[in-house]
């Protein structure tokens, strides 16, 4: 089933419930969406604790990389805090918003045709609900650089926290 059709489902689903339960149900078919909707997947490189919890996970620290899904030859490593404890090993804490992206040339890079001016190229939830880190790829034609722009975002209120990587397009040279 596709995406549209599963939103109207949804709505149509959503509006022959109790008000309340509308609220409920709306939260969790956005959560869905959220889930199934990640551009990319990163592959972890490792974690270092930063603070041993007696109980449930430690506070850590942890590296994600993962390759723009379309423009080959370049690759992004993230660190994100991670909070641990009982609430953190199971998921229902909220992760700091502090991160670090490093984003470099890993191979001969081609460029699309048309290349977009920004585009979503990593999304990773830090919440249970609805806080994520974003990554936005944008194109710096007169300079010729790609831009790689990491975010904090709430759906109600965005957070100021950024880090920024840049990749300039440059020729491969294999020795």
């Amino acid at each position: 089933m596709n995406i549209p059709s599963l939103r109207c489902l949804s709505l149509a689903l959503l509006n022959q419930l109790h008000p309340n339960r509308r609220t409920v149900a709306f939260y969790l078919t956005a959560l869905t969406l959220a889930c199934i909707s990640n551009p990319t997947l990163a592959d972890e490189v490792g974690c270092v604790t930063t603070a041993w919890k007696l109980l449930g996970a430690n506070h850590k620290i942890c590296v994600d990389a993962f390759d723009d899904p379309k423009i080959a030859g370049v690759t992004c490593h993230i660190s994100q805090a991670r909070t641990g404890g009982i609430a953190g090993g199971l998921g229902l804490a909220e992760d700091p918003s502090q991160f670090s992206l490093a984003c470099r040339q890993t191979g001969p890079i081609t460029l699309p045709a048309k290349m977009p001016a920004s585009e979503t190229v990593f999304s990773e939830g830090t919440s249970l609900f609805f806080k994520s880190t974003n990554i936005t790829r944008l194109w710096d034609q007169k300079h010729n650089t790609l831009v790689y722009l990491a975010i904090s975002r709430k759906i109600i209120e965005g957070a100021p926290a950024n880090s920024i990587s840049t990749v300039p397009v440059m020729p491969w040279r294999v020795q």
